[in-house]
């Protein structure tokens, strides 16, 4: 059955992927996006094959008013949400002692506050219609910590939280909620690092290599699916093996 399907943060990278593997099931797909639109476009007419229905929706997911303007035209458009996947982030790497009050700000506000807020905004509808699920793209580093990511592993180990406790809010109303925890995935990011990084965590993860966006995404959608009716509360690591 086709599905309305909501991917903050869905015009590149592992939202990209996750935006990718529902349209190439059927889906209906809401791209949400905060300033890139010419990414965000050629994205939308990339996924617009068949009978596919992909659009757009600007919005950044740490002002609430925002989110809710577009929760709100998301249904009104076609008239529910099966499925949300809170995916927009950002990082701003560096020492606590060295740190910006707006680098800790900027990434609390986005990734963790930016779940919050687009969680809170379609709670309402999901409840009304008793079915829903939510996806909250967390991180290993909100598990483990990293040097340099205080702020980063702060929100990312605030979604694992959040994930847990929502889940529990929700589950008499049908609604579940996980968290999916990458690791090293091949992303922009990733393709920035010195030969010297990149050794240094291929060495360490078992399966020695990093992992692909896709993989995260079809993860994400097995979470989303009928296949995974009985699983709530979960944060499932996707690290190659990484403790």
């Amino acid at each position: 059955m086709k599905r309305v399907v909501l991917v903050t943060g869905g015009s590149k990278g592992i939202g990209r992927a996750i935006a990718a593997v529902f349209a190439t099931a059927g889906d209906t797909v809401i791209i949400n996006y905060s300033a890139s639109h010419d990414g965000a476009e050629a994205l939308r007419q990339e996924l617009s094959f068949g009978n596919n229905a992909v659009s757009l929706a600007r919005a950044d997911v740490s002002d609430y008013a925002q989110v809710r303007h577009m929760i709100d035209s998301v249904i009104a458009e076609y008239g529910q949400i099966d499925a949300l996947v809170n995916n927009a982030g950002i990082v701003r790497d560096g020492f606590l002692m060295l740190m910006p009050e707006s680098d800790w700000n900027d990434v609390i506000g986005i990734n963790l506050t930016g779940v919050f807020n687009c969680s809170k905004a379609v709670s309402q509808h999901m409840i009304s219609r008793k079915s829903g699920v939510i996806i909250n793209v967390a991180s290993l580093s909100g598990i483990t910590g990293l040097p340099g990511q205080v702020n980063y592993s702060a929100a990312k180990g605030g979604v694992i939280a959040f994930t847990r406790a929502l889940s529990k809010e929700l589950a008499s109303f049908g609604i579940r909620v996980n968290a999916v925890a990458p690791g090293v995935i091949e992303t922009d990011m990733t393709a920035l690092f010195s030969e010297k990084t990149k050794r240094t965590f291929l060495d360490a993860i078992p399966l020695r290599r990093f992992g692909r966006p896709e993989e995260v995404a079809s993860v994400v959608r097995f979470l989303a699916s009928d296949d995974a009716s009985y699983i709530t509360g979960e944060t499932i690591c996707i690290t190659g093996g990484l403790p």
